[in-house]
């Protein structure tokens, strides 16, 4: 049913952890499945030094979670914005039907994130203009 990949991340996540004064902080949930991510960012020189996830739910939303931190980490804002949870799928080796929500909460986790530093800092992040964290939509859950 899942990976090895996935019950990699799973049971030895990377990244997991808070983190003070980071430059961004981007929070997603499905209240429906009970799945919360909370991603932490800290940004030197629009490049993601560092990178920290707090997540409640499943182990496919902690894989992915983990996965997506592993994808971000080193990359520049412009790499980051442009991670998709089809990417995120990818590098775990696949999900079920049934937990793809999860790599989408973790996508939308890095993007308010993301946002959140923007905000902070007065910029403007290519691929983020109509992004709106408080536009959150029901992911599909099972």
């Amino acid at each position: 049913m899942y990976t090895e990949t996935v019950m990699d991340h799973f049971r030895n996540p990377r990244n997991v952890g808070h983190m003070e004064n980071a430059d961004g902080v981007g929070q997603v949930g499905n209240v429906k499945c009970g799945d919360i991510m909370k991603i932490y960012l800290k940004i030197n020189d629009e490049i993601i030094e560092d990178v920290k996830f707090e997540t409640f739910g499943c182990g496919s939303a902690i894989a992915s979670s983990s996965m997506a931190t592993e994808l971000i980490k080193g990359k520049s804002i412009d790499e980051a914005v442009e991670l998709s949870n089809k990417a995120v799928i990818e590098a775990l080796g696949g999900l079920p039907p049934v937990k793809v929500h999860c790599s989408v909460l973790a996508e939308q986790a890095i993007k308010s994130a993301l946002y959140d530093y923007a905000q902070k800092t007065n910029k403007t992040i290519k691929g983020l203009e109509n992004f709106n964290p408080e536009d959150e939509e029901e992911f599909g859950c099972h």
